[in-house]
């Protein structure tokens, strides 16, 4: 069951404007991801449903946020069916993302007022989402679709929330392309988490980099 009540979700998801999207197999190194983001103030993470067994690695991710990490909101990414949203949701999920638009997914997360925000690439994609109760949509793939896509909906759509995910890294020169345009906030990746940190270990350099991408958000705003 979510800890979060949808509100909660949205509100922080847009007042710090960063979800960092993760996924590993590892519950013990996931658990130090988690750690490191929220020690550089993150307060909303997506672990992404990518690999086998991967409702397993979230059960303990849930747990250990609950536990040990007081206001950080978790939820699930990668979601591209209803009976997938709805395992996560009952594993304590607080929001469900996905890549595409799923129309059944969204009573499956109305029902629960779980925010459920749905990858689209086009107009008809998003006003049918909003139809739909999607509060966020996610443009996705953003290094594809870029700035100008952004631009070009919120003109005649001013009311709509985006979230773009898809090669968005953690420069001010990116940053600022995206928030110009007008995203409510942006999802990060690899970006956020270079290979070569992971392997070794260093937790402090996620932190550092999650703290300096918050903090260029915010002068962006």
């Amino acid at each position: 069951m979510a800890k979060y009540s949808k509100l909660q979700v949205i509100q922080t998801i847009t007042e710090t404007g960063l979800v960092p999207v993760f996924y590993n197999s590892d519950v013990e190194l996931s658990k130090k991801v988690l750690k490191a983001c929220y020690d550089g103030g993150v307060r909303v993470f997506e672990f992404t449903n990518r690999g086998d067994f991967a409702h397993e690695v979230f059960i303990e991710l849930v747990k250990y946020a609950n536990n040990e990490l007081p206001g950080l909101i978790l939820g699930i990414g990668s979601v591209v069916d209803p009976e997938t949203a709805a395992l996560y949701i009952q594993l304590g999920a607080n929001f469900v993302v996905g890549p595409l638009f799923n129309p059944e997914i969204a009573p499956i997360c109305n029902r629960r007022l779980i925010p459920y925000c749905p990858g689209c690439a086009t107009p008809s994609e998003i006003g049918a989402a909003q139809q739909a109760g999607c509060d966020i949509c996610k443009v996705f793939p953003g290094d594809v679709l870029g700035p100008a896509f952004v631009k070009a909906i919120k003109a005649p759509m001013p009311w709509s929330q985006l979230m773009i995910t898809g090669g968005v890294k953690p420069t001010k020169e990116n940053l600022e392309a995206w928030f110009k345009a007008g995203v409510t906030c942006v999802g990060m990746g690899s970006n956020l988490f270079p290979k070569e940190v992971i392997e070794a270990g260093e937790w402090n350099m996620i932190s550092e980099l999650c703290a300096q991408t918050l903090e260029i958000i915010k002068s962006l705003r």
